[in-house]
């Protein structure tokens, strides 16, 4: 008899998540299975009058140590191991009176829903490693041509349909499990690797493994030719309300401009194009906020992703609403400005846990690369205020100090070599990814003479020093009085010297934000 006819007479249940276990139980045991289980399982099901023979009266051992040790046994794994169209195997389980396991439906303790509450102790988390349940789970999967193991509850629907039509579960369909059920225990084995190296303060361990799930998949990726999927707990942190779904596009800028809305406190607007802000402002309500940041570049928002730190009310609604955007995204909606900004059915609205996107944001940064990954803790930090210097001989007026900070919080956000000019309360203009700091200098001068925006008095930010004096000059030529910047070149005495000689005050901050 090959495995693809072979019968499912015995099936072992032992499930952290009880989700429709009892329906399929119910259904196993009227389709003449004999079903051994375990714990807490054995009891829900024989509870429920469904027949079970616990697991103690197949091993003719009790569960012991608290229950750390009740399927570790021969009697158990012989049955989920042996392969049935070899000799050996079936006179060992002859000698040894073992039978053959055919089904096996087991799911792990809860680890990650322990380890995320705030008050866990550590002995705790050390109790929900689940241990005898990737044992069996590993076992199945490994003798999948004789022992079909689930792990997923999505797939009682269909083995039921399988074993009423077949009496057996086809092959393939047993390779595709196995497939998923080392996917469940590496997924598990990964979550209690990263709590280990996080208890034991590793921030880059030796070897990596990166537990995600898979959330959805996407149209495509970048391109229309490039596939694409998304994992992790994105939709935890956001919540679409309206629109059509999400790009892999829309996914990255709708990331970009949370993080940079994060940095205000006030009632703030961002808009973002292709990663970079295009304009961002700040206001006693949205409604300003917004006006202010649209005034930055008036082409550039088309299409673009817009962040809002507050609730969208029915005058921001209003405001907003003529502009074509593809994303909005706020705290939350009022009901009326809801009913307004629905109306454009392709504009998608984007409800964001601010809370948990902060929290998240403490994590780490991936980037995919030839042959690997690169990883490193998120920039998070704006600046260090002990490190802030005044280098100028001219201090700058409290108008002007706020802002290079507003000027400096944008900067950060902008790829690199970025150069932005500022208001205490607005972008004026921002220069992006350019070769030079030269050119982003130069553009962002461009950009704000072909909007007639005057710069005169303006705060100008830079993520990285300035290799020479040149790209600042460009911005005081352009108007700025206020320079913020890194340091750290080995001509940062000539661009001091420079500020100096055209009576502009100057910061250094000491912490670049390259964005690349």
């Amino acid at each position: 008899m090959n495995s693809n006819s072979y019968p499912i007479k015995r099936a072992l249940i032992s499930v952290s998540n009880k989700e429709g276990i009892i329906d399929f139980a119910k259904s196993l045991h009227l389709l003449g299975i004999e079903i051994i289980s375990t714990g807490g399982t054995a009891n829900l099901l024989h509870e429920a009058g469904i027949p079970v023979k616990p697991v103690k009266d197949i091993t003719g051992f009790p569960e012991i140590m608290d229950g750390r040790v009740k399927t570790l046994h021969p009697a158990i794994h012989g049955g989920l191991l042996a392969r049935l169209n070899d000799t050996n195997h079936t006179a060992a389980m002859e000698l040894h009176g073992i039978q053959s396991i055919d089904l096996v439906i087991v799911n792990l303790y809860p680890f990650e829903h322990t380890i995320s509450k705030d008050d866990i102790s550590f002995q705790d988390a050390i109790e929900n490693i689940d241990i005898g349940g990737p044992a069996m789970v590993r076992a199945s999967a490994k003798n999948f041509d004789w022992t079909a193991i689930i792990v997923n509850p999505a797939h009682y629907h269909t083995i039921l349909q399988e074993i009423h039509t077949t009496g057996c579960i086809n092959y393939d369909l047993r390779k595709s499990l196995a497939g998923e059920a080392f996917a469940h225990t590496a997924y598990y084995d990964s979550l209690i690797s990263g709590w280990f190296a996080k208890q034991n303060g590793i921030e880059f361990p030796q070897q990596l493994t990166l537990p995600y799930r898979a959330e959805q998949s996407l149209r495509y990726g970048e391109n229309p030719h490039q596939k694409a999927f998304l994992y992790g707990n994105f939709t935890k942190i956001f919540t679409q309300l309206h629109g059509k779904e999400l790009s892999y596009n829309n996914i990255i800028d709708i990331d970009a401009a949370s993080r940079l809305v994060l940095e205000f406190d006030d009632p703030a607007t961002v808009i973002i194009k292709h990663t970079n802000p295009c304009g961002v402002g700040i206001g006693h309500t949205l409604s300003e906020a917004y006006h202010k940041a649209f005034a930055t570049d008036t082409v550039s928002p088309f299409g673009g992703i817009l962040a809002f730190n507050r609730i969208i009310d029915i005058e921001t609604a209003e405001t907003i609403h003529p502009l074509f955007a593809e994303v909005l995204i706020a705290p939350s909606f009022t009901d009326d400005a809801l009913a307004l900004l629905t109306k454009k059915k392709d504009r998608r609205l984007l409800q964001c846990s601010f809370d948990a996107l902060q929290k998240a944001i403490q994590g780490y940064q991936v980037k995919s690369v030839a042959g690997g990954i690169l990883m490193q803790s998120e920039d998070y930090e704006l600046l260090r205020a002990t490190d802030l210097r005044i280098v100028t001989n001219r201090q700058p007026s409290e108008e002007e100090y706020k802002a290079m900070m507003f000027a400096w919080k944008i900067a950060k956000h902008v790829k690199s070599n970025a150069i932005v000019y500022a208001a205490s309360d607005r972008t004026l203009a921002i220069g992006a990814g350019q070769m030079s700091r030269l050119d982003s200098a130069r553009i962002a001068v461009k950009k704000a003479q072909d909007a007639g925006i005057d710069l005169k008095g303006c705060a100008v930010a830079s993520d990285a020093f300035f290799p020479f004096a040149d790209g600042m000059l460009q911005a005081v030529e352009a108007g700025a009085t206020a320079v913020i910047q890194p340091g750290g070149s080995v001509r940062d005495a000539e661009v001091i010297e420079a500020a100096n000689q055209h009576n502009v005050s100057m910061v250094i901050t000491g912490m670049r934000h390259f964005r690349h």
